[in-house]
């Protein structure tokens, strides 16, 4: 069952489908613009940073943020709805201080870090004066376990030396990106769980290597980026690390299950969008004698993707109140099936709104080929279809074990 949203919500919500019809979708091609005209496209449109002062002026940010000391303090079904909305254009997230994977770090710095990297690292992330990434996922390892990242960090002294090879670092190649959280093996013989740890690590520290660019699906991202970065013998304070040492996997896991309800809710609003672009071609849009609406075979397509983005929304919304509720431990198998469930509904609704633009659905004149590919990272992003439908199947079984 749907929950009542607070007033507090409902008003920022309002609010937020205000500023996304009269800010956001009006420049996305101003954004598009700026970035191509610009020296490099690894430099930062003026457009971002005036509709992130706008969307200050207007209380708009910091919305992820469920401690009152950092920003509104939603709970995690009331945040998922505000999601959605910004879902609807890739653009929108950063303008409101939303975006991955700085949610995720901030929340890592807010329940784990000392008061001094709060000052240092969380305080110039929640102003969006700087970008961070979190470099966990390697290439020689299956990375969606966490256990089987082989980075060393190991401590000399009052120093860490890190030695890793990592990649799908998001945000990396952003001017902005200042600092990395590292996931690396501080105890390789250790309990396998406690075995990781991570670390803050300037990305100006000597040993830093950003040695590519890595575009999805053809798209560079730009300005933010995924890159690959070598740290090779890199040395930071002991005061660096998160938490404690062997605290790495429990830090993981406590960052996925609210970023993988802001991941589905956004597909979803990536759908919605993609629906609505949709029907209004489809009412536009004359061959072979009538409008495209007019055909049975549209109708049909319409009405399949209006029935997925609602089976798609409740289940993300019944997943984020039961973590709200329990905990996410508990909302463990609702978590994963969102998962599996939100991107699929976000590709299928795309691709047909894709087919009905024809030739134009994969230029980028429309949102569309983007926003498809981006849906369709999501099913490996957080870990693949098979991972979480593995979990969900052994958790359904010991339903019935006797």
């Amino acid at each position: 069952m749907l929950l009542e949203l607070s007033e507090k919500t409902k008003e920022l919500k309002s609010k937020l489908e205000v500023f996304m019809v009269e800010y956001v979708y009006p420049n996305e091609q101003l954004f598009e613009e700026q970035l191509n005209r610009a020296e490099s496209r690894w430099q930062i449109p003026p457009i971002i940073e005036e509709l992130k002062e706008k969307a200050k002026e207007q209380g708009l940010w910091n919305l992820f943020a469920h401690d009152t000391n950092y920003g509104p303090g939603l709970t995690n079904y009331e945040y998922a709805h505000l999601c959605e909305i910004m879902g609807r254009s890739l653009l929108a997230p950063e303008l409101f201080n939303c975006n991955a994977p700085d949610t995720g770090n901030m929340e890592v710095l807010m329940k784990y870090g000392t008061e001094e990297q709060k000052e240092r690292w969380l305080k110039p992330l929640l102003n969006g004066e700087i970008r961070s990434c979190f470099s966990m996922t390697e290439p020689n390892v299956a990375s969606s376990d966490a256990t089987n990242i082989q980075g060393s960090i190991i401590r000399e002294g009052n120093e860490y030396v890190i030695n890793a090879r990592k990649w799908w670092s998001t945000g990396a190649i952003d001017p902005r990106c200042e600092i990395a959280i590292v996931m690396g093996k501080t105890d390789p013989k250790g309990p396998r769980h406690e075995q990781q740890s991570m670390v803050l690590v300037p990305l100006n520290t000597p040993g830093v290597e950003i040695k590519r660019h890595l575009p999805v699906f053809g798209y560079d991202h730009a300005p933010h980026g995924h890159g690959e970065i070598h740290y090779n013998n890199v040395r930071v304070p002991v005061s660096n690390l998160i938490y404690a040492e062997g605290k790495g996997f429990e830090i993981a896991q406590s960052r996925l299950g609210p970023g993988r309800i802001h991941h589905c809710m956004r597909a979803i609003g990536a759908a919605e969008r993609a629906l609505e672009l949709l029907c209004n071609r489809a009412g536009d849009r004359v061959a072979f004698g009538s409008a495209l609406a007019d055909k049975g075979v549209i109708k049909e397509i319409i009405a399949e993707s209006r029935i997925e983005i609602e089976q798609a929304r409740l289940l993300t919304l019944h997943a984020a109140h039961k973590m709200d509720q329990e905990g996410a431990k508990a909302a463990r198998k609702e978590i994963a099936m969102i998962k599996i469930v939100a991107p699929r509904v976000s590709i299928s609704v795309i691709d047909r709104a894709i087919q009905v633009f024809g030739a134009a659905g994969v230029s980028e004149d429309f949102p569309l080929a983007a926003h498809w590919a981006n849906a369709r990272t999501l099913r490996l992003v957080d870990g693949p279809d098979q991972v979480h439908l593995r979990d969900i199947g052994r958790l359904e079984l010991k339903n019935y074990q006797k």
